[in-house]
């Protein structure tokens, strides 16, 4: 079997218009209409579709600034979807997969807003639980906690029978005799054979992850493929190798699987789905494999089909996309066209045959239905007040009024903080981490969902009080000039507490796969404007405009790409003003205390500052800040 390589991806537009009269998702009229698909998807004997890093996006992107309408289809809408395809893979009597790349805990409301005594995503893996996936990995996000691995080693891998795979990733727990034993979240690999009979072999593997919770446990990748088990488990060559897993495809550990097993196999295909940094791309690492990462928050659905002779993969950004190639040789010099579409409900349809009318499936609305009776139990439709406009993380200049770092930074800490400390009228500077924020803010109603997905981390307000003006302001630069990895290493030789090294260690994780989104967008951006005629396309909406190391065009549906600003490491409050101003509170989040005191310590020399010298501001936490502002100044 050779590979023919093809993949693109693409953006969606979702526009939720569901049957039901009870559902609240996003209507046609709030939405920007687009064209459907240009020609249908190509179907191959074995195809994939592919979810990753989906987060808690279940009921979609709900808000109508773009380009948030292109990703607004809902969980049910996926299962409508995914139900049809299946019965088109009956029609032509073909195969179809579905496969998940992992991260389903922490980024909405559904996953986050749970009451006290739950756990995160607990009833949000209910609605995944009811998809019928044929493999799914592991993600980091479902080690950050005990009870979160925990939950899904009791609950979640049972539903799925093997399914749920866990290849380098253990869980303590009691045995019947009630002593500790380390056994697999999931399951190890999987061997099943499709509907059409043929054989399959899939592993889900998670990259060198270091920041699990105690009594879990991550083996590197290359102790892994040395393992009795999986030298075992590749031993007989199947039809395929499916390898899954929480891994960027173009960088880490896949490189040492694919060739582990291809020391035993050298021809037989293998296809890889990755994730974790958020971005779509695609690449082959040799003439008869694939690789495909499938992006986030449910904005993509990846499309893989294989022939006898062939293999084309495509992404889409809420469904898979068509794809064609004549290539029947090696990738890097074969040429190949490639065909893709926006996702929306109306392409869902057109990729399945259906009407308005036709494509809602029982399942599909009762989906909805459940998640968006999740949102009341979960209270995350109260208002706080209404954002007046968008503010965003990197699509707005730092500083400018449509930067959410701006806003934060300058409005929403210095106004309820003033609010909430014995403090008040005492000249003040603020410094925090521009990485505090994990989604943008959109015009209109601001709900206790949109706190929990852009603002989830939990820390305290610091100060240390009479700190010289001129020292003051001297910490930010220096701290932007060190750069927070620096920073980040020392903190972690001092050893200033386990718990404030492993949140630092936690927020260095999260920066990382937010520096890799955001340097993709940027990437993406300058590909486009050095396209020849770029610039001719005319007036386009904005969305993913993508390219990778597959040759073809991404996008049949032009779009102008998402503009990216460079944000620094560090961010602070406007300076206090007045001739008078010789000493402030200087205030900073807890966990960088330890860089500020520091960094206050070298750009200054009458004093050793320490952390004993550290008060809590407030009682507010990071956590609780925008709906404080909100109420206060969007009412």
């Amino acid at each position: 079997m050779t590979v023919k390589a093809m993949t693109r991806l693409i953006p969606a537009l979702l526009l939720s218009t569901l049957a039901s009269a009870s559902q609240q998702s996003f209507s046609v009229e709030n939405a920007r209409i687009v064209s459907q698909p240009s020609r249908p998807l190509q179907w191959g004997d074995i195809n994939i579709i592919s979810t990753t890093d989906t987060h808690g996006w279940l009921l979609g992107h709900e808000k109508a600034s773009a380009p948030e309408p292109n990703y607004s289809g809902t969980w049910g809408d996926y299962a409508s979807f995914v139900h049809h395809m299946k019965g088109l893979a009956v029609e032509k009597d073909v195969d179809l997969l579905l496969v998940d790349s992992g991260d389903l805990h922490d980024g909405t409301g559904l996953t986050d807003g749970f009451p006290p005594g739950g756990v995160d995503a607990q009833d949000s893996n209910e609605f995944f639980k009811q998809m019928p996936y044929d493999v799914l990995a592991i993600g980091n996000h479902e080690l950050y906690k005990y009870e979160n691995t925990l939950d899904m080693h009791r609950n979640f891998a049972p539903h799925f029978q093997g399914r749920y795979l866990s290849s380098n990733v253990n869980i303590t727990v009691f045995d019947v005799n009630n002593k500790s034993v380390s056994v697999p979240v999931g399951s190890r690999f999987r061997k099943f054979q499709t509907r059409k009979g043929r054989s399959v072999t899939a592993f889900g593997v998670i990259f060198g992850f270091t920041t699990n919770d105690v009594n879990t446990t991550v083996q590197p990748v290359d102790d892994m493929v040395q393992e009795p088990w999986f030298l075992d488990a590749i031993a007989d060559e199947p039809d395929l190798f499916l390898l899954v897993g929480h891994m960027p495809i173009a960088r880490n550990k896949w490189p040492v699987v694919f060739e582990a097993i291809r020391k035993v196999h050298p021809a037989t295909p293998i296809v890889i789905f990755g994730g974790h940094l958020h971005i779509r791309d695609c690449l082959q690492l040799d003439g008869r494999s694939m690789s495909l990462a499938s992006g986030r928050y449910m904005e993509t659905l990846g499309w893989m089909s294989t022939h006898a002779s062939c293999m084309a993969s495509r992404f889409l950004a809420h469904l898979p996309q068509a794809s064609t190639s004549s290539q029947t040789t090696a990738p890097e010099t074969s040429p190949s066209t490639v065909v893709t579409s926006t996702a929306n409900r109306i392409t869902y349809q057109y990729h399945t045959n259906r009407t308005e009318e036709t494509f809602d499936t029982p399942q599909g609305l009762n989906i909805t239905r459940g998640l968006e009776d999740l949102r009341d139990r979960f209270d995350l439709t109260y208002q706080y007040g209404v954002a007046p406009r968008d503010y965003t993380m990197t699509r707005a200049p730092y500083p400018s009024e449509g930067s959410l770092q701006t806003l934060i930074v300058e409005e929403a800490i210095p106004t309820v903080l003033a609010l909430n400390t014995t403090r008040t009228g005492i000249p003040s500077l603020v410094i925090i981490s521009a990485g505090s924020q994990r989604f943008d803010i959109y015009k209109g109603p601001f709900t206790k969902n949109d706190q929990l997905t852009a603002s989830p981390f939990v820390n305290e307000f610091l100060y240390i009080p009479d700190v010289p003006f001129e020292a003051a302001t001297a910490v930010l630069p220096e701290l932007n000039r060190a750069g927070a990895e620096r920073l980040w290493g020392q903190e972690q030789e001092e050893g200033e507490g386990e718990g404030e090294e492993r949140q630092m260690r936690l927020w260095r994780q999260e920066r990382a796969v937010e520096k890799g989104y955001v340097e993709w967008i940027g990437d993406m951006q300058r590909r486009y404007r050095a396209r020849a005629g770029a610039a001719l396309q005319g007036e386009l909406t904005s969305g993913y405009v993508t390219e990778d190391s597959c040759p073809g065009d991404g996008d049949d549906v032009p779009h102008e790409p998402l503009p990216v600003y460079p944000v620094p490491d560090f961010i602070a409050s406007r300076t206090p003003e007045g001739v008078d101003v010789d000493k402030v509170d200087l205030i900073f989040v807890d966990f960088i205390r330890g860089q500020v005191i520091r960094t206050l310590n070298e750009v200054q020399r009458t004093r050793v500052y320490s952390m004993a010298d550290t008060r809590v501001y407030s009682p507010v936490l990071t956590n609780e800040l925008l709906g404080i502002y909100a109420g206060v100044a969007w009412n």
